[in-house]
């Protein structure tokens, strides 16, 4: 089910029309990091403060139909605003990988499941090994499961 509210675009123009031309694609246009030819995912869920829904474009990191978010933010000191957003609401999130989204619960991972997920991460998008080196927290990494 989608989520219901009043939908925010990022205020960075490369978000916004790459979430826009994606869903207007099904998914077949606008589906990679840039030029780089590394597949992405878009992720919608509701603002922590705002209420507001809030689609965002993250890699695609896929196992046996699970998905992990990584809150890397270029290895910036603090996380991403969207990683807040996911934990405070962590069953009012949809990804859309592909034509249509699908409605998923949200869980932060710590321990060996983080390292088995950081691997895979790391495997799908190498400059996530970099981030982690250019901070000191730990990158957060949240598996998504289809409900």
């Amino acid at each position: 089910m989608p989520i219901e509210g009043e939908y925010e675009p990022s205020p960075s123009a490369w978000v916004r029309e790459q979430v826009e031309e994606y869903e207007a694609s099904g998914g077949t246009r606008a589906n990679t990091l840039l030029d780089t030819g590394l597949a992405i995912i878009i992720f919608t869920t509701r603002g922590a403060r705002s209420g507001k829904v809030r689609k965002t474009p993250v890699m695609r990191v896929e196992h046996d139909g699970e998905y992990a978010l990584v809150a890397s933010k270029g290895g910036a000191p603090e996380n991403p605003v969207w990683y807040y957003n996911l934990v405070a609401h962590p069953s009012d999130v949809t990804i859309q990988d592909g034509p249509e989204p699908f409605d998923v619960e949200v869980r932060e991972v710590h321990g060996e499941e983080r390292a088995l997920w950081w691997q895979r991460a790391v495997r799908a998008y190498p400059p996530y090994a970099e981030y982690q080196e250019n901070t000191s927290r730990e990158i957060p990494v949240l598996v998504a499961r289809r409900k």
